[in-house]
Order: structure tokens, then C-alpha cells, then sequence
């Protein structure tokens, strides 16, 4: 296992490590390549509804920003697309032009608005961070198994039959891990019921933010650049979008955590990462 993804897999809470032969070594690397090999425009996916605290996670929009902040400093336009449950977190920290807000519909429109996303902003990848993704029985479910259907805009269809993505995941039920959809339910603390929604190149991660940045990590590498976010940035970030209502996910309460991680423990592996970038000549700026 490289160190990128022993750090973003480690403090595994939901036995997603377990999955963890089923992907190359190098998964990141991998997926930064395939990011790398597409340059232009990148579409970032993001945002899940809490139901049980009516608001969208803390989980998925930090990393999301950051990813698109990393990829605008190699060059790439970047927009954000999540839906009218977690539009408002990227509000007033980047362009009206750059949130497309996803419309909860039916499978037809959104197919059409999918193709109109992808063809308005001439994408050339697609990544998916924390984003709830549809099941062999076209549901939306959480990870207690409870659909979420009704809160959950079908930005499957930005990802589905496109030549380069990337989704990244921590529990089994985001787009991406549908390429591993039929060894999910073996693993006891994951969904019986997981996505089938695949992607080019899979990430996986006890966290799902913690999943970007190593793809940002891995990024750095590649173009010999740190571009990661400092943890006190991130930090900063989290309370933001707490304030403006987000929820851990985990407590489905407004308090400053990520997937039951509170601040001073969920700032680790950004620490950790930086260590990394610095021992391989890349100390941040």
C-alpha cells in the first residue's frame, strides 16, 4: 500500500479498508493520472442529505472546493455540481457560474439536463466526491438503508457512459463504488443494498474529504506542486458551511465534525499528507 492511501484509509470507522486488495496499490496515483490526461474542464459532483438532521453533510463539499482549487491552479476551469439541498454551501466562495445547481426530477429530464451540463461545459472529466448514488432498484439509499430518493438529484447521469471519471467514497453507497458493488455486501458494516454507478478510477477512503485530498496529494506529485490546502484552511472552511447549516454525518448534528471526527482530529491526515508531499520535496508554500 502507498502512503497516500495508508493515510487517507486510515481511522477506518466502516470497514471500507476491507475493500482495499480489490483496488491497485496506487489508486490515487491512478486516478490523478487519468485526471491529468483530460485537461480542460472538470465537473465536480458533491453533496448528501442528512435526513435525519433535514441538511446537507459536512463531508464531501470541503473536499470538492479544495479538489477544484487544486485543479484551477494546473490550469483546468472548474465547476461545481450538487443539488438545491447543498448549493447554498458554496455560496459566496465561488462564481455563480461555476454552482450548477441539479434539479430533483425525474430519469428523463434529468438525463436530458445531464447532457446539457456536460455539453455547456464541454467537460473533460467527471469527479464524484460524497455523493449519494443509485442502487440496482434505481433508490437513493443512506447507510442505514433508509431511501433519500426525494432530497437526491440523479447526477448519476453526468458520470454514467463518460470516458473519464472519478468517484470517491467511504461507505459503499457513493458513486464509484459501484465498481465494487458485488463485494460490498460481504463486508457486515456496509450496505446490503450499495450503488451500481462506476466510474474510470475509484478512490476509497475512511473519509470521504480525506479521499480528495489525497487525490490532491497525488496531484502534487504528479506535477511536482504542492497544492494541498493547509489544515487550518480547511478548518476555517468546515466552520463555514457548519454555520450556514451543514451536519456531521455521522451525528446529524451541527457541530464542527466530519463523519464523527471532531476538528482537532479530522485536521490528521491533511497534517499527515503535508509530511508526505515535504519528504518527497514538496513542502507547502
Amino acid at each position: 500500500m502507498s502512503e497516500i492511501e495508508d493515510i487517507v484509509l486510515d481511522h477506518d470507522k466502516r470497514g471500507v479498508s476491507q475493500l482495499r486488495h480489490l483496488l491497485p496499490d496506487n489508486y490515487c496515483t491512478e486516478a490523478a493520472r487519468l485526471v491529468l490526461a483530460h485537461e480542460g474542464q472538470a465537473l465536480i459532483c458533491t453533496g448528501f442529505y442528512i435526513l435525519a438532521a433535514s441538511a446537507p453533510e459536512t463531508d464531501g463539499p470541503p473536499g470538492a472546493y479544495y479538489l477544484g482549487k487544486a485543479l484551477e491552479s494546473l490550469g483546468y476551469s472548474v465547476a461545481y455540481v450538487t443539488d438545491r439541498y447543498s448549493a447554498f454551501l458554496f455560496e459566496g466562495i465561488i462564481s455563480p457560474e461555476a454552482l450548477v445547481d441539479f434539479p430533483i426530477t425525474d430519469v428523463q429530464s434529468s438525463q436530458r439536463f445531464a447532457q446539457d451540463v456536460l455539453a455547456r461545459f464541454r467537460a473533460s472529466v467527471v469527479i464524484s466526491t460524497e455523493r449519494c448514488g443509485l442502487t440496482a432498484t434505481g433508490r437513493y439509499l443512506n447507510m442505514r438503508g433508509v431511501d433519500i430518493t426525494p432530497y437526491t438529484a440523479m447526477l448519476d447521469y453526468l458520470i454514467t457512459g463518460y470516458d473519464a471519471t472519478v468517484g470517491i467514497g467511504d461507505g459503499g453507497n457513493e458513486i464509484g463504488m459501484g465498481n465494487l458493488a458485488e463485494h460490498i455486501p460481504a463486508v457486515a458494516t456496509l450496505p446490503k443494498e450499495p450503488t451500481i454507478t462506476r466510474v474510470s478510477k475509484l478512490i476509497l477512503a475512511s473519509v470521504s474529504n480525506w479521499g480528495a485530498y489525497g487525490l490532491i496529494a497525488a496531484l502534487s506529485l504528479q506535477s511536482r506542486r504542492n497544492l494541498l490546502p493547509s489544515p487550518d484552511e480547511e478548518a476555517a472552511l468546515i466552520r463555514r458551511m457548519v454555520d450556514r447549516g451543514a451536519v456531521d454525518g455521522t451525528l446529524a448534528q451541527r457541530t464542527y465534525a466530519v463523519d464523527g471526527f471532531p476538528l482537532e482530529e479530522n485536521r490528521e491526515a491533511l497534517e499527515r499528507l503535508h509530511g508526505y508531499l515535504a519528504r518527497e520535496g514538496l513542502p507547502a508554500s
